[in-house]
């Protein structure tokens, strides 16, 4: 399946590594590292993860990183990465 990150993500991810790196630059190669992974292996198995808690859709999934969500849609043979915020409750 084809991978396909959203604006939003894109502008989110960024502001997330900002900060991060503003603590350790290596902390946040390493977040973004560990995380493209994990978003890469949506692709063989993109219902993995639950069901989106913030969307009605089944097709929205939820993959939690390090407290963080990042909500997924399922659409045929592409997977598009919508957004990623912090979750205090993960």
């Amino acid at each position: 399946m084809q991978i396909v990150k959203d604006q939003i993500f894109i502008s989110s991810l960024q502001n997330i590594l900002e900060n991060i790196a503003e603590d350790s630059i290596s902390q946040a190669i390493i977040f973004d590292s560990e995380l493209e992974e994990k978003i890469d292996n949506l692709s063989y198995m993109p219902f993995k993860f639950r069901q989106s808690l913030f969307h009605k859709n089944e097709n929205i999934r939820d993959l939690i990183y390090k407290g963080y969500v990042i909500p997924y849609l399922i659409d045929r043979e592409i997977i598009v990465i919508l957004n990623i915020f912090k979750n205090k409750n993960y």
